[in-house]
């Protein structure tokens, strides 16, 4: 006899908590505007099979590299395709958390693998780009594009390097108020960051839009000088933001 699909309410309530969707850090833009509403009806789906959050979040995973992988295919559909997948990466890291929650089958590997996944989406995806940048130009772009990775890498790295930290210290997780920085002027470029949202762009879901934009840029100018521009633009970004990120971390109470 097949399961009956549970209500939706009953599915927010106990997939969706709410400390976790008004968390500053702990839900992506895109979740909170559209992506929560579509994963809590796959969720209502699979939730009636035996798949298992873990099956899940390694789907994730191949989707996040898949992203990456796809930039490698000459013009305008493969920007397509990178920007699909990752939208697919947002999915399953949406329904792999509500899918545990709802099942109560949580797994430290799983916690684990979702973080690896992360840094292998964003980084996949950042020498993809500069992959397809050197189509048009230079192997030089192919560098570019791993420098990008390495930057997303340790702007990932350097956040879950407190949580490290701290345990090994015995300090209990921090909480959003010891994010802040101490120092006025650091509180006021954290401020305008905010505003700007330049930073998002060093994220997955931001840059595989943004290198989709830059894709259809090229047909219309005959080359991939969009494309170039692009990645240039996203391994500076990115790698400022690291620099920022540190000074943020080491003069707040993070670490304290």
């Amino acid at each position: 006899m097949a399961v009956a699909a549970p209500a939706l309410a009953d599915l927010r309530e106990v997939c969706q908590p709410q400390a976790k969707l008004a968390s500053r850090n702990g839900e992506h833009w895109a979740g909170r505007l559209y992506m929560r509403d579509v994963s809590l009806r796959v969720t209502r789906q699979l939730v009636r099979t035996s798949v298992s959050p873990n099956t899940l979040t390694w789907l994730m995973v191949v989707c996040g590299v898949g992203a990456g992988a796809a930039l490698v295919v000459p013009g305008p559909v493969g920007a397509v395709l990178a920007a699909v997948l990752f939208q697919g990466f947002l999915l399953f890291d949406c329904v792999d958390g509500e899918v545990a929650r709802w099942k109560r089958q949580f797994s430290t590997a799983g916690v684990y693998v979702d973080r690896l996944g992360a840094y292998l989406a964003d980084a996949a995806l950042m020498i993809g780009a500069g992959v397809r940048a050197a189509r048009g130009g230079s192997e030089l772009w192919v560098s570019v594009g791993l420098a990008a990775a390495l930057g997303v890498v340790l702007l990932k790295a350097s956040t879950d390097l407190v949580d490290v930290a701290r345990a090994r210290s015995g300090m209990a997780p921090a909480d959003e108020e010891s994010t802040q920085p101490r120092s006025q002027g650091m509180a006021t470029a954290r401020r305008l960051a905010s505003v700007l949202k330049i930073h998002r762009v060093t994220n997955g879901i931001e840059a595989s839009l943004v290198l989709l934009a830059a894709a259809v840029a090229d047909v219309a100018v005959g080359s991939t000088d969009p494309t170039q521009a692009t990645v240039a633009g996203i391994a500076v970004i990115t790698w400022g933001m690291v620099v920022a990120h540190l000074a943020s971390i080491l003069s707040s109470s993070r670490l304290r």
